[in-house]
């Protein structure tokens, strides 16, 4: 395997991590639900793609036997992530999430009554 693929493959795998780390901070960070869903659909799926394109592309390059887990497990990722957000953002819709009241701990958006 050449310098050039192997960097490629390197910052394949870079940029995955990358994504994948993202989408997690996304996840614990963002404040409202459908931010908080938008963050690890979109980070996340992006970043363990990059992760398994890497995977594909170091077996056909170094001679091994092609397997057709990576391939499986991407088509399993884009076919599933993209449904179950579509799903919760429905439920979330259904129940009228943005409508609540924010959680204990959160700041409020409006006036402390604390400091009256």
């Amino acid at each position: 395997m050449s310098w050039l693929v192997a960097i490629a493959l390197v910052l394949l795998l870079a940029a995955g991590s990358f994504f994948i780390l993202l989408g997690s901070y996304s996840l614990m960070k963002l404040s409202e639900f459908f931010k908080r869903l938008h963050g690890p659909t979109k980070a996340t799926t992006l970043g363990v793609g990059c992760v398994l394109l890497a995977s594909v592309g170091y077996h056909l390059l170094s001679g091994s036997d092609p397997q057709p887990r990576e391939l499986l497990v991407t088509a399993f990722l884009f076919i599933t992530a993209p449904i179950s957000a579509h799903l919760m953002a429905k439920a979330a819709l259904s129940l009228h999430m943005a409508e609540r009241p924010p959680q204990p701990g959160t700041e409020p958006t409006g006036e402390d009554p604390g400091t009256r």
